[in-house]
């Protein structure tokens, strides 16, 4: 991976001015993965008033010594922002959040110490004098940097990624003390790099779970936001299950921890729930969330009716808590209105046998037809996760190929570039079946060359037809138009496996 060349700006510029930086964190850890960086971060022995004179465009607006360095294109505009943090110790956590008191150091070692996990305590940079570290050439690690770069790891962060473990800096308890936050960011690293948490690190997430209680719901929401994006969304999810961390942030979830269903579905609701996220098709984490939250109303519609267990308006109910649940977790309300609308619709009933065109247009306008591939996504998931075989049986295909055939409505007189009022003002004649004919005739000249497709044509054509006998045209136009839409429509059957 390459490190930009502002980057060795930066970093030759404040040593030239006689102090320490190294690249830290996140981007070290990606760098040793061979991935590229997101973020570009950095650490000095400067302290901010010192960086302010180095960096004329930089801003201290913080009590945690980060500046932060804007740097700008040709046309003034800021395309990336560097933060560059003063080496700091932290002492006293009494909100098991903020530190009560914040110390600026002179050693790279103190400013690691504090750092959460091992794979993100290590820095990358230039080194004059190696003092006692632990350090490694960082050309022997086939990165492309200057021969007087070196790692710096003095937990063991570079091993752990060979070993793909999230292990927490020192003692896990009391990094979980100082923020508890850390406990959700070791499953989302765990979920990212697809990292197994190393064992006394997990006990004490669960030992510690409760203290999550102390941390602001926004960054809560944020770290689920970032799990349900990975490939390992389930894991995350189970783990925050196992880890108890789940029961203080969706505890609604619980409800259905023991709680049977009816005769299709052999899992308990809490289980369905997490393998319907497991089998999600679609990337998109609201639709993932809405595939985890869809049943969640079952565990208080619950009945019983000859014997058998029902759930009767449980997506209604579902709904409810959905927004519930994303308004306490501070989820904005665009997101809240998109999930709670997936829940609430993914019982729609559909068969294939009654279907019609006009029925399946009524759901579109139901659920918009932005939603229809998210809602379909949903439906597949619940099906997935109730452990039935097939994941799309034939109903769904064919659904799917009919909000195709009706979205797309591939040949109809609604795709010409004139109308039946324009026919009327141009010929300057009254309403009737001569303007279907017309259109009909136009129509299939279109199909048979889409270049026809404009005003000055169609025009001048109208006036021709105007002038014939129309009805062999018309019975000639229909043959055509009959002959693409049957092509079409076999298409697209073929497209969803139906007959």
């Amino acid at each position: 991976m390459q490190i930009p060349e502002f980057i060795f700006q930066i970093i030759e510029k404040i040593n030239n001015n006689d102090f320490e930086v190294f690249l830290v964190g996140g981007c070290v850890r990606d760098l040793l993965m061979n991935k590229n960086p997101k973020d570009w971060d950095l650490t000095t022995n400067a302290k901010p008033a010192e960086m302010l004179k180095i960096f004329k465009d930089a801003k201290y607006e913080n009590d945690f010594g980060t500046v932060l360095l804007p740097l700008k294109n040709k046309e003034g505009e800021t395309e990336n922002l560097i933060e560059i943090t003063t080496y700091r110790s932290e002492k006293g956590y009494s909100d098991r959040r903020h530190p009560d008191e914040i110390f600026f150091e002179k050693d790279l070692d103190k400013d690691l110490e504090r750092r959460d996990f091992t794979v993100n305590a290590m820095a990358l940079g230039p080194l004059k004098d190696t003092k006692d570290f632990k350090i490694k050439n960082a050309q022997e690690l086939n990165l492309n940097v200057p021969k007087n770069w070196f790692l710096i790891d003095l937990f063991g962060g570079e091993k752990d990624i060979k070993k793909k473990i999230i292990r927490a800096v020192g003692e896990p308890s009391d990094r979980f003390k100082e923020d508890a936050l850390r406990m959700i960011r070791a499953i989302r690293f765990s979920s990212q790099l697809n990292f197994e948490i190393e064992a006394k690190t997990e006990r004490n997430i669960l030992k510690f779970s409760g203290s999550i209680k102390f941390i602001a719901k926004e960054r809560i929401k944020d770290e689920l936001i970032k799990i349900l994006k990975t490939d390992l969304a389930y894991e995350g999810f189970i783990l925050m299950y196992k880890t108890k961390l789940l029961r203080y942030i969706i505890p609604e979830l619980y409800l259905g921890e023991n709680m049977k269903q009816n005769h299709h579905h052999i899992y308990t609701v809490l289980r369905h729930s997490f393998l319907s996220l497991k089998n999600c098709p679609s990337k998109i984490w609201q639709v993932r969330f809405a595939s985890l939250l869809h049943d969640i109303g079952k565990p208080k519609s619950r009945g019983e009716k000859n014997g058998i267990t029902t759930f009767y308006n449980h997506e209604y109910i579902g709904e409810r808590l959905t927004r519930k649940i994303m308004q306490r977790l501070k989820f904005s309300s665009a997101d809240t209105e998109r999930v709670a609308n997936l829940v609430r619709n993914h019982m729609f009933y559909y068969d294939a046998d009654e279907v019609t065109a006009s029925s399946v247009r009524r759901l579109i306008r139901k659920v918009g037809r932005e939603n229809l591939k998210d809602l379909m996504d949903v439906r597949i998931a619940d099906r997935l996760g109730s452990g039935t075989p097939k994941a799309k049986p034939y109903k769904l295909r064919h659904l799917e190929y009919m909000m195709e055939k009706v979205q797309n409505d591939p040949v109809s007189v609604k795709m010409l570039k004139i109308n039946g009022d324009e026919l009327i003002k141009i010929l300057n004649i009254k309403p009737g079946p001569k303007i279907g004919a017309i259109l009909d005739v136009l129509l299939s000249e279109v199909i048979e060359d889409p270049r026809n497709n404009n005003k000055e044509y169609l025009e001048k054509r109208s006036y021709e037809l105007d002038k014939m006998n129309l009805e062999d045209l018309r019975k000639k136009a229909k043959e055509a138009i009959e002959e693409k839409r049957e092509e079409d429509d076999q298409k697209i059957k073929k497209e969803h496996w139906v007959k």
